[in-house]
């Protein structure tokens, strides 16, 4: 069952994720409108019928502030979908320095990989180049839009196009 609306500010940019509860009371009270109803669901009282939210579009700007994505283990794993991004294996899974540490590599999202201890041990204290280990994906720094995917529960496809930009 839908439990999370994505909640979009006036600009249809990605604000934040909220109950359907709060979403429909939203609606409801007109500070909001339904952008995208959730496939066939509807939220009923005694006498009327209404369509389930999955995401809606607020009617006022609201002035957020920036919203930047934390530099963890965690979000480091998240960002490159818990696969070592020299082999692909989900196993034992650790963090790797690009550009290694013990020669002034730094902790930042673009020199940090998720990496199995295997590969990480085998490139030891080198760059993925001199290692001839090449990364399967650059790192970047996530934007906070793909961290909501997170709280999707299941609606992928309905949030997708706003989460990624291309959205009404």
């Amino acid at each position: 069952m839908i439990s999370r609306v994505l909640v979009l500010n006036q600009d249809y940019s990605p604000l934040m994720v909220c109950s359907v509860e709060r979403a429909f009371v939203l609606v409801y009270l007109k500070k909001s409108e339904l952008v995208k109803s959730a496939n066939g669901h509807r939220l009923r009282s005694v006498s009327q019928s209404f369509p389930m939210p999955s995401v809606i579009r607020l009617n006022r700007y609201v002035n957020a502030p920036y919203k930047g994505v934390t530099l963890t283990r965690q979000n480091i794993f998240k960002r490159d979908n818990f696969e070592c991004q020299y082999c692909g294996t989900r196993r034992d899974l650790t963090i790797d320095h690009v550009f290694p540490k013990g020669r002034g590599g730094l902790d930042t999202w673009t020199n940090l990989v998720t990496a199995c201890k295997k590969c990480n041990a085998k490139k030891g204290d080198y760059t993925p180049e001199e290692a001839k280990m090449p990364l399967r994906r650059k790192p970047y720094k996530p934007s906070y839009a793909i961290f909501l995917k997170d709280q999707l529960n299941g609606q992928a496809d309905e949030w997708d196009a706003f989460l990624n930009g291309h959205q009404h």
